[in-house]
C-alpha cells in the first residue's frame, strides 16, 4: 500500500511539474503576442484552487491531475466583443499562431536541458560500462566482444555509462553494422556488431541483453543478508548470515541457481543444508506460493543475498561547471529527441514491439523509483519524460500541438486556412487514434504489474 501511495504521489509531482512547464510555454508566448489568456489550468474537473491576476487571467488547480490547458480568447470558440477582438488567438498572424502552439513542446525541451544541466552540476555517479558476460550464440559473441572489456564508443557516441550505451545502441537500430570500441587487456579495439534484423521485443530484458551484452555486476554470494518478516525463510528458521550449501542434496553454485529452484517449488518441502557459525545444519523449507501475473504458481522464499562491493574504478563520477553542464544538457536532450523520433519510426516499422509502450502506470512506477534514488535520478527521469511529452505533442495528430502545426503549415503553403469541416474530421480521427494508443499503453502497464 505504501508503494502505491509513494508511486502515485511521485507521479502527481512529476506530471504536475511537466504539465505546468508545457502549458506555461503556450501561456508565455501567447501573452507576448498580445493574446488574452482566460484560464491557465493544471488538471481537469472540479476546481480545487483558483486565483486571478491583474490582467484577469484565472489560474486553476483541478482535481484530476492528468494534464492541463491554456484557454485563450478565440472567436471560433466564444463570442468576442468588438473591443477585444485584437486580443483573440484567431486574429493573430499565422506566424504568431505557430509560435504559440510550438511553445509548449519547446518549453519541455528547454526544461529537459535545464534539468540535465542541474544534474551535471550536482554531479552524476554512474557505472562504468564493463562487460560482465557475453551470451553464447549472440550478436555480441559473433562480434568478438569479451568479458572485462570496457565499452568506450558505440557508433559516433562516446560512452561513459550503461545508459549512454543503451541509448547509442538504440540509435543504431536499423543499421546493418555498428562499430563498438572497447578497451581491455589487449588495448583499444574496434569490433563490428551486426544489427541486421535486430528488433526489440517486449520480453527483452534490455537492448543490451538482446544483443548478448551482460553488464558487470558484483558477485552475489550465497550468504543471506536479509530475511523478511513472516516469510517462508523466517518460518523455516533461516537467519541472516546463513550460507546455503545444498538443496535436496544438490550443491548450489550460484544465487541464480537457488532462485530457479525456489521459483519452481511453490508449496513444496525442500531440505536446505546450510552453514551457520561454521557448522552444517539441515532445515526443511516450504517456499510460499506467489502467483505470477500470468496466473502461474511461483515459489517465494523472502531473502536477500550478500552482494560484494564494487571493485575500485567501476563507479565513475562526473561533475561539470555551469557552462559545460548546459552544453551536456543540450547534447543529451538533443540525443533523446532524436532517439524518441527514431523509436516512433521503429514502432511503425515493427522493429520495436508495441508492447513496449508505457502509460500513466509505467510513468508512476518510474517516478516513484527515481524519487527513491534521490535528486539526480529524479532530474534525469523528469528530463526523459519531458522530452517524450514534447515529442509526443509534436506528432501530426490534429488533437495534439503537432496537428495544429500541420494545419498552419498547410495554410502557409496554400495561402488559405484548412476548412473547419476538414479540421473537425481530423480532430475526431486524432482523438480516436490517441484513445487507442492510451488504451494500449494502459493495457501494457497492467500486464507488467
Amino acid at each position: 500500500m505504501f508503494e502505491f501511495i509513494w508511486n502515485l504521489a511521485s507521479f502527481i509531482l512529476a506530471l504536475g511539474i511537466l504539465v505546468t512547464v508545457h502549458e506555461y510555454g503556450h501561456f508565455w508566448v501567447a501573452r507576448k503576442n498580445g493574446v488574452f489568456v482566460e484560464r491557465f489550468s493544471i488538471g481537469f474537473g472540479k476546481v480545487l484552487f483558483r486565483r486571478y491576476d491583474k490582467l484577469g487571467t484565472e489560474y486553476v488547480i483541478a482535481a484530476i491531475p492528468l494534464g492541463g490547458y491554456v484557454k485563450m480568447l478565440d472567436e471560433r470558440v466564444d463570442t468576442v466583443p468588438e473591443d477585444k477582438k485584437h486580443l483573440s488567438f484567431n486574429g493573430k498572424s499565422i506566424y504568431a499562431k505557430i509560435a504559440i502552439v510550438a511553445a509548449g513542446p519547446i518549453a519541455n525541451f528547454l526544461f529537459a536541458i535545464a534539468a540535465l544541466a542541474i544534474m551535471y552540476m550536482v554531479g552524476v555517479k554512474s557505472i562504468v560500462p564493463v562487460i560482465g558476460d557475453v551470451q553464447n550464440n549472440s550478436r555480441a559473441q559473433a562480434a568478438g566482444l569479451q568479458v572485462d572489456q570496457t565499452i568506450t564508443k558505440i557508433g559516433d557516441e562516446t560512452i561513459h555509462d550503461w545508459r549512454e550505451a543503451t541509448f547509442a545502441l538504440m540509435q543504431n537500430m536499423g543499421e546493418a553494422q555498428v562499430p563498438v570500441e572497447v578497451n581491455g587487456i589487449n588495448g583499444t579495439q574496434t569490433k563490428s556488431l551486426n544489427l541486421t534484423g535486430w528488433t526489440l521485443e517486449a520480453d527483452a530484458i534490455s537492448p543490451l541483453h538482446s544483443v548478448g551484452i551482460v553488464p558487470f555486476r558484483p558477485q552475489v554470494q550465497l550468504t543471506l543478508a536479509q530475511v523478511t518478516d513472516n516469510s517462508a525463510a523466517e518460518q523455516a528458521g533461516l537467519l541472516v548470515g546463513d550460507t546455503i550449501h545444498l538443496v535436496d542434496g544438490v550443491k548450489i553454485e550460484t544465487w541464480e541457481q537457488l532462485v530457479a529452484i525456489i521459483q519452481n517449488s511453490a508449496d513444496k518441502s525442500l531440505l536446505f543444508t546450510i552453514m551457520r557459525n561454521q557448522q552444517a545444519m539441515n532445515l526443511p523449507v516450504v517456499p510460499h506460493n506467489k502467483p505470477t501475473k500470468d496466473g502461474f504458481s511461483q515459489g517465494y522464499l523472502g531473502v536477500l543475498p550478500v552482494v560484494e562491493a564494487w571493485p575500485e574504478g567501476y563507479i565513475s563520477s562526473r561533475q561539470f561547471g555551469p557552462i559545460d553542464a548546459i552544453g551536456q544538457g543540450f547534447a543529451k536532450t538533443w540525443q533523446m529527441i532524436a532517439l524518441s523520433f527514431e523509436m516512433i519510426g521503429n514502432l511503425l516499422t515493427g522493429q520495436v514491439s508495441v508492447q513496449n509502450l508505457s502509460g500513466p502506470i509505467g510513468i508512476a512506477v518510474g517516478a516513484g523509483s527515481s524519487v527513491s534514488y534521490g535528486l539526480v535520478a529524479f532530474l534525469s527521469f523528469l528530463a526523459l519524460i519531458s522530452v517524450n511529452l514534447g515529442v509526443f505533442n509534436l506528432l501530426p495528430l490534429p488533437i495534439l500541438d503537432g496537428g495544429h502545426l500541420m494545419y498552419y503549415l498547410i495554410e502557409l503553403i496554400t495561402k488559405k486556412p484548412v476548412s473547419e469541416k476538414t479540421q473537425e474530421l481530423g480532430f475526431r480521427i486524432g482523438a480516436l487514434i490517441l484513445l487507442l494508443l492510451t488504451g494500449l499503453a494502459l493495457f501494457n502497464d497492467f500486464m507488467r504489474l
